[in-house]
């Protein structure tokens, strides 16, 4: 009976440290989160560490909708601080959907 309770306490405190980790490093993840496509695209989407319903996660990158050039491909997030004024206002032009 501890096991099972134990376990899903252990996932949670495992993906808040992850969370924490990424922005601590600059990535804003944990909420709308800025990310890059393999052909370069900047949008925005719904990031949560452990979360994806419209994306299959494969570690670091997702696989998900692409919705600068309407293709699927994987994304990754960006750091803030890499981008430029013009870059972030061009990613918040462009959101997926409302799901992670």
């Amino acid at each position: 009976m501890a096991f099972a309770i134990i376990t899903p306490l252990i996932v949670v405190v495992l993906l808040v440290a992850i969370t924490l980790g990424m922005r601590r490093s600059g990535y804003n993840v944990g909420g709308r989160t800025v990310v890059r496509c393999r052909r370069g695209h900047l949008f925005t989407t719904l990031w949560i560490p452990g979360v994806s319903l419209t994306s299959v996660r494969l570690g670091w990158a997702r696989f998900q909708r692409c919705p600068v050039g309407r293709h699927w491909s994987l994304v990754v997030p960006v750091r803030e601080a890499d981008l430029t004024d013009e870059e972030r206002r061009e990613a918040e032009s462009h959101r997926d959907g409302p799901l992670p």
